[in-house]
């Protein structure tokens, strides 16, 4: 036989490989990975939970705002059938549905405003102009051209209104 044949077999090293230590750190971190993305997840999952009821109401106010055209039609239909003393079934109509619409604005918190003789606030009124009032305090709606409603102590839309300017005093 060889020689080759019988040599032995170098003996095992003692010294760890080099790639053996980041194995053995890969566990931890891939752990402190998770642990970020799980307390990453809860803080996102928290923040859609807080924000979700604000969504829905913001989606309910701008509903609600774009219904607020019909209302004020069905409003001065109602008005001219008052008005009228009619008991015809069209009348009877108008006045069912004018009061589901009242009906359902009032469930959801939508609150006229009443802007006439108080003083201009510009944060609930839009000025179309002005008129001269004789008595009346500078400032003071005379006029509401528009209704304003508000939705749960937030204004939801602005009245439109003429306000008192008294006339500049004439020279002599």
């Amino acid at each position: 036989m060889s020689a080759e044949k019988h040599k032995a077999a170098p003996p095992p090293s003692t010294e760890t490989p080099a790639s053996a230590e980041p194995q053995s750190q890969a566990p931890a971190d891939y752990y402190d990975q998770l642990l970020r993305l799980k307390a990453e997840f809860e803080n996102y999952r928290k923040r859609v939970d807080r924000e979700k009821p604000e969504l829905y109401r913001l989606g309910k106010a701008n509903l609600l705002l774009k219904l607020l055209p019909v209302y004020d039609l069905l409003q001065r239909a109602h008005e001219d059938i008052q008005a009228q003393r009619s008991d015809t079934a069209f009348a009877k109509g108008m006045e069912g549905i004018f009061k589901e619409f009242a009906k359902i604005f009032q469930e959801e918190g939508v609150e006229p405003m009443a802007p006439l003789g108080n003083p201009y606030d510009a944060m609930k009124h839009e000025v179309m102009g002005t008129v001269e009032k004789p008595g009346a305090p500078d400032d003071e709606v005379a006029e509401v051209l528009q209704n304003g409603y508000t939705l749960r102590d937030k204004v939801l839309r602005t009245a439109k209104v003429r306000i008192v300017k008294r006339a500049a005093e004439k020279a002599a």
